[in-house]
């Protein structure tokens, strides 16, 4: 038995921001998507008016101090008609910026999480290279210290609010030990000397989501921006797990707007004289979508109950994931199956949770690095990849 008190609050929040969401941005979603366009940093503004960019961050830095299913709560009922206006949500509660809240330093939580919660700054995180996506560890980004502070010099690729971001929580290795050992974390603003980033990639979805390269030469940063000294990468990573549940939410929400959006369609579309929902193959196809979405949404609340010091335990999390991420791909497009060549226009937007569906599942560590997770922490063995 559930608490009546603590779901009646969630039900609430989750109906606040549903309203809000379609509202106010489902009218916009379609045509970002289409124009590509960045979030409008007023839109960043209003979500952190109503709260919503802290509502897991510290009470002391701005933020509600709320749990993070509160979170989860409202980034689900906004990635269902809005993914852009969801992942500005998604960044502040469970992305680098809870890195910064578990992790930096008194002045560092000072500096940046308030902003972050008032919408005034974005943050993103900045891992993946051109020879390092799912091989993390072979990543060649390095921050050297100096007199004059710690020089960043390497380069990022695909990093999601590249050149929109005012801070990006940059990973890199701080000293010359080999594989992890070398990996720590350091807070580089954009406009620091020497910053400067590629074209925006025109990607399959994510379209209102930039994604663009990162170039460092010899940016200064000083001292107390290093967040996460050599030897930090499991402890940087076990706060991942953090971003993956948010992750694993957008797929979530992906799969519950296709599967609501689908059953609806079939009891309203008629074929040979009546709906298509009394078809048993269309029956079958849609208890699926459900067995789906229904698995997705136990493990992730799994996870989420879990949570222990504020992390979730990173098998549960990669179980999360990975069923989540393939699960989004799958309902999405069984959901364009069951619309019909109306599910192939970009007029009722199943076509677009489609394209969106395939960017979560590379993101944040693919279902096959989630597999190989899984294994590990079956065995309680590390793989290594190059063997």
């Amino acid at each position: 038995m559930g608490n009546p008190g603590v779901e009646d609050e969630l039900r609430e929040i989750r109906e606040a921001a549903a309203r809000v969401a379609r509202e106010r941005y489902a009218p916009k979603a379609a045509q970002w998507d289409l124009d590509r366009t960045a979030f409008p940093h007023e839109e960043r503004r209003f979500l952190g008016e109503l709260g919503y960019l802290g509502i897991a961050l510290p009470e002391e830095y701005g933020g509600a101090g709320a749990p993070l299913s509160h979170a989860l709560a409202v980034i689900e009922e906004f990635a269902k008609v809005c993914r852009p206006a969801a992942f500005q949500i998604f960044e502040s509660n469970t992305g680098p910026a809870q890195v910064v809240a578990l992790m930096g330093t008194e002045h560092q939580k000072k500096t940046f999480l308030p902003r972050i919660a008032a919408g005034e700054i974005t943050m993103a995180v900045a891992i993946s290279e051109p020879d390092a996506g799912s091989a993390a560890t072979d990543m060649t980004t390095k921050a050297t210290r100096t007199d004059d502070g710690v020089v960043v010099d390497g380069m990022k690729r695909w990093i999601s609010n590249g050149s929109e971001a005012d801070v990006y929580l940059t990973y890199c290795r701080m000293s010359d030990a080999p594989g992890s050992k070398a990996i720590g974390a350091v807070l580089v603003e954009a406009d620091r000397p020497g910053m400067s980033f590629g074209a925006r990639e025109k990607l399959m979805g994510f379209r209102g989501i930039p994604s663009a390269d990162i170039f460092y030469d010899h940016v200064v940063v000083p001292e107390e921006n290093v967040v996460a000294e050599a030897g930090a990468f499991k402890k940087l990573f076990g706060a991942f797990t953090i971003e993956r549940l948010g992750n694993t939410t957008m797929s979530l929400a992906i799969g519950q707007e296709a599967l609501d959006r689908t059953v609806a369609y079939v009891q309203e579309r008629y074929q040979f004289g009546k709906p298509l929902v009394e078809f048993q193959s269309v029956q079958m196809m849609l208890a699926d979508m459900v067995l789906q979405v229904e698995a997705a949404r136990l493990l992730r609340d799994r996870a989420v109950a879990n949570i222990v010091d504020g992390l979730p335990n990173p098998l549960e999390v990669s179980l999360a994931k990975c069923t989540a991420n393939e699960m989004a791909k799958r309902v999405t497009d069984a959901a364009i199956q069951l619309h019909g060549g109306n599910g192939y226009t970009e007029e009722f937007g199943i076509e677009r949770l489609h394209r969106d569906s395939h960017g979560w599942a590379l993101a944040g560590g693919t279902p096959t690095m989630q597999r190989t997770r899984i294994v590990s922490e079956l065995l309680g063995r590390t793989f290594d990849q190059r063997a």
